[in-house]
């Protein structure tokens, strides 16, 4: 069936650029003889441009089964009166601009959305506004679509009563860019996502994760910043994911962490930023991964890493001003550390090669405490603490004696 909608979708752009010349453009006012977005979408053909002039629209179950291209001009307003979906494209090439769409109904049983994509190749969605909406922008079972430039903002208070900014499912090819998100349940949601690109977006204060991305092989995301969110970001069962230079900050709380990992295999964390979270880092069942040039700083613990992660290699991050720099749940360590910048490392350089002479052990003898008895953290800056930290440095008895930086960098790599 989506083969056929396939064909027909080719058969259709083809008819429409040979009627390029033919292509119209139909003009909606409040004002006008056409009066409503509805009534402008029949009075199209394939391929023509539809402008919608500045008012507001009270419609919803506004569907667009035909290429075309959908413009605003000035401040057009479309609101659903929370009566459904506002915006449903269900035709391949459909282009959507310079419009503000709110107030798509709240469910418990249907994902209702400002705008729904459904079963389409080659959507724009460029320059909107989605004012609460339930879900924002919903892309399912669609290809080759282009979300850029986009403002999505609600007030959900609880997850059960909010979807998501931008939602994708069983996608393709997926441009997500320079989009803001905030105060929805997640901000970014991926599903059974394949080779989608997410750059330049800012996702902060959603209820729960700025973004959560579940398997989705082959995707890209880089410069994007997760601010402020419930829970962080958290991205699971998923392999050959590339996440390069991005800024994770300021998500605080007990099951916050700047980014979690869960079955990520065969990828790259490269160049990213994790600053004042409680735990910069989370890594579990992780493996076969490369961990370079990213800078932890001034966080509750750098990362937490768990015993079901291996083979994973950290190599050239700093770790700056963390509470604890690494922490683990086992004595064994199957993962490699070398060749990072430690603020709390002591030792010395006594050939001066820019490499320090003595390892280092990053996990701290009071972040194994910590796990079994979180009340003591309370003793993190007494003397206690500094005396046992030091007696496990010399003698490790419960700390992971092969978890260590054999080549521990005497100054910040740039």
């Amino acid at each position: 069936m989506r083969a056929n909608k396939k064909i027909l979708g080719l058969i259709t752009l083809f008819v429409m650029l040979w009627q390029t010349g033919l292509a119209r453009q139909v003009t909606v006012s409040p004002n006008g003889p056409i009066d409503s977005i509805k009534q402008g979408i029949i009075e199209t053909n394939p391929g023509d441009t539809l402008l919608i002039k500045e008012g507001t629209y009270r419609e919803y179950d506004i569907r667009v089964d035909k290429p075309m291209t959908i413009i605003g001009e000035g401040k057009v307003v479309i609101d659903g009166e929370r009566q459904g979906f506002v915006i449903v494209i269900t035709a391949d090439n459909v282009t959507l601009k310079n419009v503000t769409v709110k107030h798509a109904s709240t469910s418990f049983m249907e994902d209702y959305a400002g705008i729904l994509i459904k079963e389409t190749d080659n959507t724009v969605i460029e320059n909107t506004t989605l004012v609460d909406n339930f879900f924002g922008i919903y892309l399912a079972q669609s290809s080759n679509a282009l979300i850029k430039n986009n403002h999505i903002t609600a007030s959900g208070e609880r997850e059960t009563k909010s979807g998501n900014g931008i939602h994708l499912w069983y996608s393709k090819d997926v441009t997500i860019q320079d989009n803001y998100v905030k105060g929805h349940r997640d901000g970014l949601y991926f599903e059974f996502v394949e080779g989608a690109s997410i750059s330049g977006n800012l996702s902060e204060e959603n209820i729960r994760y700025g973004i959560h991305f579940m398997y989705s092989d082959n995707c890209r995301y880089e410069e994007n910043t997760f601010r402020n969110n419930g829970g962080g970001v958290a991205v699971m069962y998923t392999e050959n994911v590339k996440i390069l230079n991005n800024r994770f900050e300021d998500n605080w709380g007990a099951s916050a962490y700047g980014m979690l990992l869960k079955e990520i295999n065969r990828s790259r964390i490269e160049g990213n930023l994790f600053i004042n979270n409680s735990v910069g880092l989370y890594i579990e069942s992780t493996n076969n991964n490369e961990f370079t040039s990213n800078t932890f700083k001034q966080n509750g613990w750098g990362i937490e890493l768990m015993a079901n992660s291996t083979d994973n290699l950290f190599t050239n991050n700093n770790f700056l001003d963390n509470a604890f720099e690494v922490s683990t749940n086992s004595r064994q360590s199957f993962n490699e550390f070398n060749h990072n910048y430690w603020s709390q490392y002591e030792g010395y350089d006594l050939d001066r090669d820019g490499t320090g002479d003595v390892p280092h052990h990053p996990v701290r003898l009071f972040s194994i405490l910590v796990e079994k008895q979180p009340q003591s953290l309370l003793l993190l800056r007494s003397l206690l603490i500094d005396i046992l930290d030091a007696a496990e440095k010399i003698m490790p008895v419960l700390t992971p004696e092969t978890l260590v930086d054999s080549e521990p960098q005497m100054t910040k790599i740039p």
